[in-house]
């Protein structure tokens, strides 16, 4: 393996991190790092060799890759049953493989930029605004660079990326500490498992809001579920209808979560958003597509929590 190759080949973790950010599905992601280094092998080798950087190459074409599939996602997801929620991912701290690049979402570094909140309102912003805010403001990327893969100005490039930061500051809001995150979502757990409604409500915020990701392949809430109350009741048939659960405390996009396990199969996958004290925002994945990273780790037999807890 020469240089170059090993240099592209060791940029795939880069690649994995930078589109799971753009498109918020590690799917999608892995499907637009394999397109990306299908251009690259499809160039000749006297092309190759007169690329001067070929990982800003390759970034240069993951991101219009991304860039055109925001825009046919938006298309997609207006078709979609029900609520769409980014793809959630597991511990890499649950990864096998000394260097965890056997399954791409051990490639994924766990830290704000994937946590649902924030891949959430990332979905709120255009194409445009989401690729130039990540790039930059993420991954430190230079506007001129931007401008290349957005095909606009750098000073264009730099007012999508100021507008995508504005949706971020007004969507922020006072979060809670991991570790005080941590015991509110082992509480939850105890009273969800208890069909608590009393200890599940006074653990949500009264304007507390949960949306469900069913994706028409599993039963889900096809709307929001807005009060803390109505998110209780909501969770207590839940429990009640599910035969078998089994709730483990596990860490979804590096805050902690809950998993609900029937069968030993992962049913669903819970992130959580907290603020004095208590849950504001509940994210449920169900739809089996979206779970497969976390169904891999259950059947290699990963520890999780002690569902007694």
């Amino acid at each position: 393996m020469d240089v170059t190759q090993s240099t592209v080949l060791g940029e795939r973790r880069h690649l994995t991190n930078l589109t799971y950010r753009l498109l918020g599905s590690l799917t999608e992601a892995e499907d637009a790092v394999q397109e990306t280094y299908a251009r690259w092998y499809g160039l000749s080798e006297q092309r190759r060799a007169a690329v001067e950087n070929p990982g800003a190459w390759l970034t240069t074409v993951a991101g219009r890759i991304c860039l055109d599939q925001l825009g046919s996602a938006r298309v997609r997801r207006e078709r979609y049953v029900g609520e769409w929620i980014p793809e959630p991912l597991p511990d890499r701290a649950h990864a096998t493989g000394a260097a965890g690049d056997g399954d791409p979402a051990d490639r994924i570094t766990l830290d704000e930029s994937v946590s649902m909140a924030f891949l959430v309102v990332l979905e709120s912003m255009t194409p445009a605004e989401r690729v130039a805010f990540v790039l930059h403001d993420v991954f430190r990327y230079a506007f001129a660079e931007i401008a290349e893969i957005l095909g606009r100005t750098p000073a264009a490039c730099r007012q999508l990326a100021s507008s995508g930061r504005g949706r971020i500051r007004a969507a922020r809001t006072a979060t809670t500490g991991p570790d005080r995150q941590a015991v509110l979502v082992g509480d939850f757990k105890r009273a969800w498992q208890a069909k608590d409604i009393a200890a599940l409500v006074a653990l949500l915020d009264p304007d507390a809001t949960m949306a469900a990701d069913g994706g028409g392949v599993v039963a889900a809430a096809r709307h929001p579920v807005v009060g803390g109350e109505e998110i209780a009741r909501y969770l207590a048939l839940f429990a009640r209808k599910a035969t078998g659960l089994v709730l483990r405390e596990r860490t979804v996009n590096g805050t902690p979560g809950l998993v609900a396990e029937v069968d030993g199969v992962p049913a669903t996958v819970a992130a959580f958003d907290c603020a004095d004290g208590r849950v504001t925002r509940i994210w449920a994945v169900r739809n089996p597509e979206k779970l497969g990273a976390w169904a891999r780790q259950a059947q290699n037999g990963l520890p999780g929590s002690d569902p007694a807890g």
